[in-house]
C-alpha cells in the first residue's frame, strides 16, 4: 500500500503549454505598428488524421501519404486561382504529396493574410523580388510593391508546420523540425565557432534540440537581412548569448511545437511582442478562396 505522499507523488499534474488559440481569418488586419509581429501558424493535418470541422474530406490536405489516395492539393476549389504561375509550377513539382499539400497550404494562407492586411482579395495580391543584397539582380526575397512596402513579410514551412511572420519593419521567420544527431554532426562545421562550441559543451542528447534553435535564429536572420543562406552560415553569431548577436537585429526564439523550433528577426532593439496564432487551414473555405 502506497502512502499517502507516495500517491501525490504518482499524480502527475499536467504542465499547462502555450498553444495559439485558432481564430477564423478576418476580413481585414490591422498592419502591426512599430516593431510588433504578428506570427501565424499553419499546421497540415498529418497521415490519417481526420478532417477538421469545416474541411471536406475530399479537400482536407495531408490525409494520407500514399500518393494515389490523397488528393491533389492544387484541385481545391479556389487555389488555382490564388496562387501565381510561379507557385502552381513549384508545387506541382514537389513529389511528396505532404510536401506540396504544405507548401500549397502555407501559400495560401500567406495570400489569405496578405489580402486582409492590404484590403484586397487574395487573389489580387501582387508579389515582388526585392535586389539581391549581394548583386542587385530581382531575385531578393519577396515583397508587397511600394516604396516603402507597406507591410514586410516572411514565410517559412517545415515537416507539416509553417510560420508566417508580418511586420512593418523587416521581419524573418524560421521554423525547423529537431534534427537526428548525424544531421546535427554533419552542419556543425558550418557554423560559426563560437556556436559550435556551445554544442560541444552539451550533452549529446540535448545538441539535436539545442541545434534546432540556434539554426531556425539564423535562418530567421538571414531571411530578415534578404540574403537567406547565399550567407554563409558562419558569417554571425545567433548562438545562446544574446549580446552578441547582430546589432540592430532582435531574434526571439518561440515556445517549441511538438518536434519542431521556431524564432523570429526583426529589425530594430526593441523586442518584438510576437502574438502567434494557429490559423485554421482550410481549403474550400471561403476567406481562402473568396
Amino acid at each position: 500500500m502506497r502512502t499517502r505522499a507516495e500517491e501525490r507523488r504518482a499524480v502527475r499534474v499536467p504542465v499547462p503549454v502555450p498553444v495559439p488559440v485558432p481564430i477564423p481569418v478576418p476580413e481585414t488586419l490591422p498592419v502591426p505598428d512599430g516593431r510588433r509581429v504578428d506570427l501565424w501558424l499553419v499546421r497540415c493535418p498529418g497521415p490519417g488524421a481526420p478532417p477538421g470541422p469545416h474541411v471536406r474530406a475530399d479537400a482536407r490536405v495531408g490525409a494520407t501519404s500514399d500518393a494515389r489516395a490523397t488528393p491533389d492539393p492544387l484541385a481545391a476549389p479556389g487555389v488555382l486561382d490564388v496562387l501565381d504561375a510561379g507557385e502552381r509550377e513549384r508545387a506541382a513539382s514537389l513529389r511528396r504529396p505532404a510536401d506540396r499539400a504544405l507548401y500549397v497550404a502555407s501559400h495560401l494562407a500567406l495570400r489569405t493574410l496578405l489580402g486582409a492586411y492590404l484590403r484586397v482579395p487574395a487573389r489580387e495580391v501582387a508579389l515582388v523580388r526585392e535586389p539581391c543584397p549581394g548583386c542587385g539582380g530581382p531575385h531578393g526575397r519577396p515583397a508587397v510593391p511600394g516604396t516603402p512596402p507597406p507591410l514586410h513579410f516572411s514565410l517559412s514551412h517545415s515537416h507539416g508546420l509553417a510560420l508566417i511572420g508580418v511586420a512593418a519593419v523587416p521581419v524573418g521567420v524560421d521554423v525547423q523540425r529537431v534534427p537526428g544527431p548525424g544531421t546535427v554532426d554533419a552542419c556543425a562545421p558550418s557554423l560559426h565557432p563560437a556556436e559550435r562550441a556551445e554544442l560541444d559543451r552539451l550533452p549529446p542528447g540535448a545538441r539535436p534540440g539545442a541545434f534546432a534553435q540556434l539554426w531556425a535564429r539564423k535562418e530567421a536572420y538571414l531571411k530578415g537581412i534578404g540574403t537567406g543562406l547565399s550567407r554563409p552560415a558562419s558569417a554571425d553569431y545567433l548562438g545562446a548569448n544574446t549580446r552578441s548577436r547582430p546589432h540592430g537585429w532582435t531574434v526571439t526564439d518561440l515556445p517549441r511545437a511538438g518536434g519542431h523550433t521556431a524564432a523570429v528577426a526583426v529589425l530594430g532593439t526593441a523586442p518584438p511582442v510576437p502574438s502567434v496564432r494557429r490559423l485554421p487551414m482550410l481549403l474550400s473555405s471561403p476567406p481562402l478562396t473568396s
